[in-house]
């Protein structure tokens, strides 16, 4: 909406995704290395059916109800395999410039609240981070000694991802600091962020080679394989675009900053008056709250009074398990919420539109040989290619609505992909004009 509506404003804060861009690409470099550590034959061969690890910036498939899929069978044990302890020496700076790029983002200051930068850890390692939740700063990176065989420890706990409150001004921080540093002292002028020494840019141009190396080595690819990581599933991945991402003068384009994963804790809030003539004085209002569990109970005050609610649906999950609770299915999870959102009867005269997300990770995963039914019992012996399981996953959901509604609303669904803006501009201006329609009627005025 933001691109479409009020592209300056994301113009204006296009270099600080940069930072994200970047702490992206070493998350999947350290999801990596957990993946070939020599920890993770011990703990893969001890999962149990149905319980790996899930979250968002490694997608790793829940275990399918047939067997297939199942994510407990050990992986064979490679004596002189990868040199894991090579690999973990030779990229420790970058470790190193994760912690910075962390910190950036849990500057005190920037957070009155003194938010944590992540999401609480799972259950069982409750007291793992006390003092990041309280708002102490990160602790620093500690890399092994020369012959461990262990992986630099992370700020953020294992089944975590990188966050920031709503609260946090983060965009605005880094850009202020970054035009900042990119003033030349002597002469008064500019500078390109390239030409200050400390931008994170130098590091991650430095050790590019040798992250290809990692990503492109067949035992690495078969490793991840065999822990059914798929990384290039996931948002957040830059690995196939390592030449350009690391590139000195790099800035990032509208499909970068798109693809780039931050997760958000609490509302955020979006105001925007359309540049049409037709709309003028007509003032926007979005809240984009969380999806994740904890974060539900905030909705409640922000579905008061709104004209419509669109509600993405990630099709594409349906052989991952949520992070927060490894014994749900991401898509069923999905149809849960779904139900208890359409059946709400306070929401009975609001709008519902329903986007059937990542649709292009759906046609993906389909011809790589995924199959539905493996994780969907009810999919049955249904021809396993894109067009239908769309269909199917598309009727799902409409007959939950049909039982569910509690007045004469339609539904209106598209199928969308958020990195292609072409095709999402052309569904947001129908959502526009859905909602536009609605007031009107809902006024007595058609």
């Amino acid at each position: 909406f933001q691109l479409l509506h009020h592209p300056q404003t994301f113009d204006a804060e296009r270099i600080s995704w940069r930072f994200v861009i970047y702490l992206n690409l070493l998350r999947s470099v350290r999801r990596i290395l957990d993946a070939i550590s020599p920890e993770a034959d011990a703990a893969h061969s001890g999962v149990s059916d149905g319980c790996a690890e899930a979250t968002e910036p490694a997608t790793i498939v829940s275990g399918a109800r047939n067997g297939h899929g199942h994510a407990g069978a050990a992986a064979p044990q490679r004596k002189g395999g990868i040199p894991f302890e090579r690999y973990v020496r030779t990229l420790a700076p970058l470790f190193d410039l994760e912690h910075r790029l962390l910190t950036q983002f849990s500057n005190p200051e920037d957070n009155v609240d003194r938010e944590p930068t992540c999401l609480p850890p799972a259950a069982g390692s409750a007291h793992a981070h006390d003092g990041e939740a309280r708002g102490e700063a990160l602790p620093p990176v500690v890399t092994p000694a020369s012959g461990s065989r262990s992986l630099p420890t992370s700020p953020i706990a294992q089944g975590s991802e990188p966050s920031v409150h709503t609260t946090s001004n983060w965009k605005k921080t880094l850009s202020l600091r970054r035009m900042q540093s990119l003033k030349n002292v002597d002469l008064d002028e500019p500078q390109n962020w390239w030409e200050d020494p400390d931008d994170p840019v130098h590091t991650i141009n430095r050790y590019a080679p040798y992250i290809a190396k990692l990503w492109r080595d067949e035992r690495v690819k078969r490793r991840l394989l065999e822990r059914r990581i798929r990384l290039e599933e996931s948002s957040g991945f830059y690995l196939d675009e390592l030449d350009r991402i690391t590139a000195k003068m790099y800035f990032p384009t509208n499909d970068d900053v798109l693809k780039a994963r931050l997760k958000t804790t609490g509302v955020i809030e979006c105001t925007f008056m359309v540049p049409n003539p037709e709309f003028r004085g007509v003032e926007w209002k979005i809240y984009d709250v969380g999806g994740a569990r904890p974060q539900r109970q905030a909705w409640a005050p922000y579905f008061e009074d709104v004209d419509a609610i669109i509600f993405l649906a990630p099709i594409s999950a349906f052989d991952q398990v949520l992070a927060e609770d490894p014994r749900m299915n991401r898509l069923e999870d999905s149809l849960y919420l779904w139900r208890s959102v359409v059946s709400n009867k306070m929401l009975a005269n609001v709008s519902i539109i329903l986007f059937l997300n990542k649709c292009d990770l759906l046609r993906k995963k389909i011809e790589r040989g995924v199959k539905l039914r493996d994780y969907m019992i009810t999919y049955r012996d249904r021809p396993n290619d894109y067009d239908t399981v769309f269909s199917y996953l598309k009727l799902k959901f409409s007959v939950i609505f049909w039982h569910s509604r509690t007045s004469d609303r339609e539904l209106y669904t598209h199928g969308t992909s958020m990195i292609d803006t072409r095709s999402t501009r052309s569904i947001i201006f129908n959502v526009r004009d859905i909602i536009l329609r609605r007031i009107i009627e809902s006024s007595d005025l058609l």
